[in-house]
């Protein structure tokens, strides 16, 4: 058994909205940004900047 403690900085994956792939990583502060994590990034498979939406890291 791991036992994994919880921080309030968790690393996250930025998915392409249009082609749903993940393409970056990224920290986030949990007590300072509650929702989902939203950033304008280029895509290299579309070719375009697209909005890239929070997912889990496996």
């Amino acid at each position: 058994m791991s036992s994994k403690k919880k921080t309030a900085v968790e690393i996250i994956a930025l998915a392409c909205s249009d082609c749903k792939r993940k393409n970056y990583t990224t920290y986030k502060n949990r007590k300072n940004i509650t929702g989902k994590l939203e950033k304008n990034k280029f895509c290299p498979w579309c070719r375009k900047e697209t909005v890239h939406k929070e997912t889990k890291v496996k």
